[in-house]
């Protein structure tokens, strides 16, 4: 059994933003094991994280990013529970991340509840129409418009793109990750790209 010092719990805390009182006990419910310790809290941020994502967020700030030349420009509105939080780095740093990726990636909405229904019902369509010519059955027409429909989201919805940063990561899980560590809840309420000559 490994001893569960104080510089231990010092490196636990520095990796991962815990109270000490939480390392202290992750530590010692997996034997002094630092990998296991950080998946614990890990996991217990996210759990908190989906707790919080139902309060409501109406401070935080607007971000803008203007890319390289000034070709491109985003606006994007970031949401927190506090102006203190929404003061901090990392919050800062998460609303520059968010609207970059606006940028780069040119996500049309948040997420796919925001998708209106007449766009929605003409991409289907469109998926149907291109399953029809394969002359698959039916039920198999409808599990092939399901997964472009994913994909559509995946590519449109700024929530379930890829991070640019870090592509194992999506937006939502990006935030999810800032909620557990704020220790409030995070909402990307809007956002405009401008691109010159479009």
């Amino acid at each position: 059994m490994v001893e569960i010092t104080t510089a231990l719990v010092k490196e636990l805390r520095t990796a991962t933003n815990a109270g000490v009182l939480d390392c202290k006990n992750a530590l010692q419910e997996t034997g002094g094991n630092m990998q296991e310790a950080v998946r614990i809290l890990r996991e217990k941020g996210l759990a908190v994280a989906d707790k919080k994502a139902g309060r409501e967020a109406k401070e935080g700030l607007i971000a803008s990013y203007i890319h390289f030349g000034g070709r491109i420009g985003v606006l994007l509105e970031l949401n927190c529970e506090s102006d203190f939080v929404a003061r901090t780095e990392i919050f800062q740093a998460l609303a520059h991340d968010l609207a970059m990726q606006v940028a780069a990636q040119h996500p049309l909405y948040v997420q796919p509840a925001d998708v209106p229904p007449d766009v929605l019902e003409s991409e289907k369509d469109i998926y149907r129409k291109q399953a029809a010519e394969s002359g698959k059955p039916a039920p198999v027409i409808e599990r092939i418009v399901e997964g472009k429909l994913k994909s559509y989201y995946e590519d449109t919805c700024l929530l379930l793109q890829p991070f640019i940063r870090d592509t194992d990561v999506t937006i939502e899980q990006l935030i999810k990750n800032h909620i557990a560590e704020l220790g409030e809840n995070i909402v990307v309420r809007r956002f405009v790209r401008y691109e010159l000559g479009s």
